[in-house]
């Protein structure tokens, strides 16, 4: 357990985080934006491109990923940076393709913008799958993690300590919304990179170097481990195949379609601003592999060569380490007292971004998606009250979920088996919603319904029969297939059921793959063409050197 120095940063963390949050939603340009719905839930349209690069980065990469990334480099290598390096293409998709579309029409949610583009039906459910995913997926599984981290550094009880920082959270976010949680994340997102470096520092000196980790790893036969892109029939059950098809269906859902992501988009001030902010992010995700999945790789040396005890963490009942807790063993090893205690506020980071980009998400779409298509003329003070009231709802039935999850070894491998199984018919509808003019509103809500079924159905047979045909498919290629059988089913039922266009859903597709490419762009560096196409570049050779 920790001294009294480290706990006395976290604290101090914790309580600044807090005052930032309330001024940034409680000062007077802040308080004229909350007293509005737009203001509150998408900080008055106002947002620049770097706070949207930093907040997208920080509500994706929670102390979920500090803690299971390093885990999965423990255990598998590089293998999992494929989720960090492979966004970079799913968020050039949005950038070009997406952002347009999504500010053009002007919506609050992605909900919204599958109504205008197809029908209520589509938005109604998807409203509530995002809902829950938000839930399990944002809230749920990071406050596991911070738990395990909290409970392992300072010994305090989970369920209490993760409490105490959930209304902490829910205070700032409810209190300033979506402002609050952007200038949070984006100092957030600051605190996490300096405190992941910091052990990815410590760990590489302690090794001695790359070239004793390549020599350790040569002699335990394990050189496999330096290679991101793994041969069919690997052991990890994710061989290069299953990351060139699966993920994509995977991260298109995560980044362009998923509110608690996104809604960082649609506060931008501008087109540019939101495309170029979403690039932002991609150019940050190049880093997690480095400095979240190399230190666990550097763990997994220094235990082979002798210079980390790993006796505190245990065996399972195979034998194998329990990985879980590889992370804060770091750290505690690793580092001096005062040091640590930085570590502790990047993880705090970690999970107070993640909890209040999600609550806010949720807030938003059950004013907007829910509420007010119930009370279409409720006013700006009833939507902000009702969003408020879902949030501290949200807070408390993920409190209730921890136990359940807690059951999955791995959390990282947790969070993607769920997502795997609930993205492709989002997916289906999304793409070819943006691509495709004939997509039809029918064959829409009933993709959305039968591969929701569909996904149901291959999860629970997945957890019930593991020794079955389904059961031995590896996830990422069981996403793949789903996602065909979505398409299948949209493209069958669009040419069975003509697509009917309004005014407005005519305009929500693109004509010509071209035409993103033609939109006004800052001149210089800031051009989101020349941007793209070297984020492009940077993460195909960085694949190339190691494949």
């Amino acid at each position: 357990m920790l001294g009294g120095i480290d706990l006395g940063i976290s604290i101090f963390y914790i309580l600044f985080i807090l005052a930032v949050g309330i001024w940034a939603g409680m000062n007077k340009k802040g308080k004229s934006q909350v007293n509005t719905a737009a203001g509150y839930f998408l900080a008055g349209k106002s947002l620049r491109w770097p706070a949207i690069g930093l907040a997208l980065f920080a509500t994706n990469i929670s102390t979920v990923h500090l803690v299971s990334l390093a885990q999965s480099g423990f255990d598998t290598g590089l293998l999992n940076g494929n989720f960090e390096w492979m966004a970079a293409f799913t968020l050039i998709l949005l950038a070009l393709f997406f952002v347009p579309f999504y500010l053009k029409s002007g919506v609050a949610t992605l909900p919204d913008f599958l109504e205008r583009r197809y029908d209520r039906a589509s938005r109604d459910w998807l409203t509530w799958i995002s809902i829950v995913s938000a839930i399990v997926i944002h809230i749920a599984f990071s406050m596991l993690a911070g738990g395990i981290v909290l409970k392992t550094l300072f010994g305090f009880n989970m369920y209490l300590s993760i409490g105490m920082i959930c209304i902490i959270t829910g205070l700032y976010t409810i209190l300033g919304g979506l402002k609050a949680v952007v200038v949070t994340e984006s100092i957030q997102t600051l605190v996490l990179l300096i405190g992941a470096f910091i052990i990815t520092y410590a760990a590489f000196d302690k090794m001695g170097g790359w070239q004793t980790m390549r020599e350790v790893l040569d002699m335990e036969g394990q050189m496999e481990r330096l290679s991101m892109l793994r041969p069919s029939g690997d052991a990890s059950g994710m061989p290069w195949q299953a990351v060139i098809l699966g993920y994509p269906i995977l991260g298109i859902w995560y980044w362009c379609a998923d509110q608690t992501i996104v809604q960082r988009v649609l506060g931008a001030k501008d087109e540019n601003h939101g495309r170029v902010g979403a690039l932002f992010c991609g150019f940050l995700k190049i880093l997690p592999v480095f400095i979240f999945v190399l230190p666990g790789l550097f763990a997994f040396t220094l235990f082979k060569s002798g210079h980390l005890d790993l006796t505190s963490l245990g065996m399972d009942a195979a034998g194998n380490v329990n990985s879980k807790g590889i992370y804060t063993l770091m750290i505690t090893q690793l580092l001096p007292s005062g040091l640590i205690g930085v570590l502790v506020a990047a993880l705090l980071s970690g999970l107070m971004s993640q909890i209040s980009g999600a609550l806010n998400s949720i807030s938003t779409m059950v004013s907007y998606d829910i509420y007010k298509q119930k009370k279409p003329d409720a006013t700006d003070k009833q939507l902000i009250r009702t969003g408020k009231i879902s949030a501290v709802f949200a807070m408390i039935l993920s409190l209730a979920l921890l136990p359940l999850l807690d059951k999955y070894e791995s959390i990282f491998n947790g969070i993607n088996d769920v997502i795997a199984h609930i993205a492709p018919p989002i997916t289906c509808v999304f793409l070819l919603g943006v691509f495709w003019k004939k997509a039809s509103a029918v064959s829409s809500k009933w993709t959305l319904w039968i591969g929701s079924i569909l996904g149901l159905l291959v999860f629970s047979v997945n957890k019930l029969m593991p020794e079955s045909l389904i059961g031995h498919i590896p996830f990422m290629m069981m996403t793949f297939y789903l996602f065909i059988v979505c398409v299948i089913i949209q493209v069958t039922l669009s040419l069975i059921f003509p697509v009917q266009h309004t005014a407005e859903s005519q305009q929500l597709y693109w004509k010509n793959p071209l035409d993103p490419l033609r939109g006004e762009a800052w001149k210089g560096i800031g051009n989101y063409r020349l941007l793209s196409g070297l984020l492009l570049g940077m993460v195909i050779f960085l694949y190339i050197v190691f494949r």
